[in-house]
């Protein structure tokens, strides 16, 4: 058996190539930023072309700073961003127009349309879904609607759409000369087009959007020993593929039900393993696959978008000023035990799910003539952890999984003092990713299960030491006396703004 494994990370800003062994070691690694293309407000494009060049250049760079050949792979595995849309010609390989990134909005319109007609509660019932213009759906539609000649091409089959992860597979695996238009399920489930229990394309849900099935890839397990083709001439197969913030759940050792993931930067994005049922949110959450292996039930997460939590701490450093650093920030919020009844709710453009206010704005209250800089900065981390609590409470309800331990990775997650408050206020066991690059590491571990490099998820080379863990210190009753304040802030703040305020982009 070769000795190593490869994975592309094809994210939003770049494309990086890792090479991993056995312990789960970077061997090597190289990775090329490409252009974020605005052709007009609120729209963002890639350039799908770019990318396959990178992801040529990325895995030859990485290879050979580690002198190896792909020969010397196992496999590869791929992660993703997950959402982005790019559609082309199976005939000549050119994409009908640049990748339409998932940040961008122009499809606003179109997702609002389906809360007026109920297809949103369907979609939501089906796919797992809160209906935005983030998923695939609306962005498929939205090129039907103003490519030329695009949806009499999808109607005869030339006309192929992917994701990243389709759209990689597709070039690596000989392109216009056979190659492999397959997804996997974790980003078949961002389309809003795919039924989580059947786990394939909807023909409701495609009649929504008017997508025709014939340009859709074939759905594959997440790990698949022979579902995602090979890399050239006798090259390494690609076995494993998830999307991006399930490929950094998985890389974290998330795998068993009750285990939570999250991504502490300028937003905390927060999923929940939640086992095998495919619960549905009643509280404005995401049911989305975690993962699946090869012949099993998928495995299925519940997710939670939180906004403001990182980039509050940024804003009390930079634009408020009132500290001149992360590090001093740091020692401010180290330096007082409690805030002493300050509570700092960062609702600078409303508050999200599971409690959404978009009329809500930023508030501090309770402020007395004895709060200082350590008392906000405590303020601050300790909004974070509110906001992490109502979401968890949220996916347990939902649910009845009861998160066992959190795992988080991302910039925010740097700061000892941010996590230890983390673990007080939500009661839950907290621990730092040990790897900086979580998504590769997920999908390489994705790509070695589908060829027995490893033989199950149990021997993942993933950190289980007891370093960089905090227990929750906060008694019961401390806890609910806090989260009752907290919620009296949340009430005090707002509605400060019109509905066509809040409405405004």
């Amino acid at each position: 058996m070769t000795d190593f494994i490869g994975a592309f990370d094809q994210n939003t800003t770049g494309t990086r190539f890792t090479v991993v062994d056995a312990e789960g070691v970077e061997v090597a690694g190289s990775v090329r930023e490409h252009a974020q293309l605005r052709p007009a407000d609120n729209w963002v494009e890639h350039d799908a072309e770019e990318i396959w060049a990178h992801a040529q250049g990325v895995m030859a760079d990485a290879l050979g700073e580690a002198e190896l050949t792909a020969a010397d792979l196992a496999a590869i595995g791929i992660t993703n961003q997950i959402e982005t849309t790019v559609v082309w010609d199976q005939r000549t390989g050119e994409p009908y127009h640049h990748a339409i990134v998932w940040q961008d909005t122009r499809t606003d319109r179109l997702a609002a349309a389906l809360a007026a007609d109920g297809r949103a509660e369907t979609i939501h019932r089906k796919a797992g879904l809160v209906s935005n213009a983030h998923f695939s759906a609306t962005k498929i539609q939205w090129l039907l609607e103003h490519v030329d000649g695009l949806r009499a091409a999808a109607e005869r089959g030339d006309a192929l759409f992917g994701g990243m992860d389709t759209w990689l597979i597709w070039r690596l695996t000989g392109g216009v000369a056979g190659g492999r238009h397959v997804t996997d399920v974790t980003n078949a489930s961002r389309t809003m087009l795919m039924n989580l229990t059947t786990l394939d394309w909807d023909d409701e849900l495609l009649d929504f959007f008017g997508v025709p099935r014939a340009m859709l890839p074939e759905i594959h397990s997440s790990i698949s020993p022979d579902g995602f083709g090979t890399t050239g001439q006798d090259g390494p197969p690609i076995t494993g593929v998830l999307g991006g913030p399930q490929a950094a759940m998985f890389g974290n050792g998330c795998s068993t039900t009750g285990t939570a993931w999250c991504n502490y930067a300028h937003r905390n994005l927060v999923m929940l393993n939640i086992g095998g049922e495919p619960v549905r949110s009643g509280r404005g959450l995401h049911t989305t696959v975690a993962y699946q292996l090869p012949g099993r039930p998928a495995v299925y997460a519940l997710e939670g978008n939180i906004p403001h939590t990182g980039g509050t701490a940024r804003w009390v450093v930079e634009d408020l000023g009132s500290l001149p650093s992360p590090a001093a920030f740091e020692a401010a919020a180290a330096s007082v035990s409690e805030t002493d009844g300050l509570y700092f709710v960062p609702a600078f453009t409303g508050l999200g799910a599971p409690d959404p206010r978009p009329d809500a704005r930023g508030a501090l209250i309770g402020l007395a003539p004895g709060h200082g800089r350590g008392h906000l900065a405590r303020a601050t981390l300790e909004s974070i952890g509110y906001r992490m609590h109502e979401v968890l409470a949220a996916m347990t309800e939902d649910s009845a999984v009861v998160p066992v331990g959190l795992t988080v990775d991302g910039p925010a997650a740097a700061s000892d003092v941010c996590l230890a408050i983390q673990a007080d206020v939500t009661g839950v066991p907290v621990r730092r990713a040990a790897i900086a690059e979580p998504p590769t590491r997920g999908a390489a571990y994705a790509a070695g299960l589908g060829v027995g490099y490893w033989k199950s998820t149990d021997e993942l080379p993933v950190d289980r030491s007891a370093e960089d863990r905090w227990e929750p210190r906060w008694e019961a009753g401390r806890r609910r006396a806090e989260l009752a304040g907290w919620r009296r802030a949340v009430d005090r703040s707002g509605p400060l703004v019109t509905a066509e305020a809040a409405a405004r982009p």
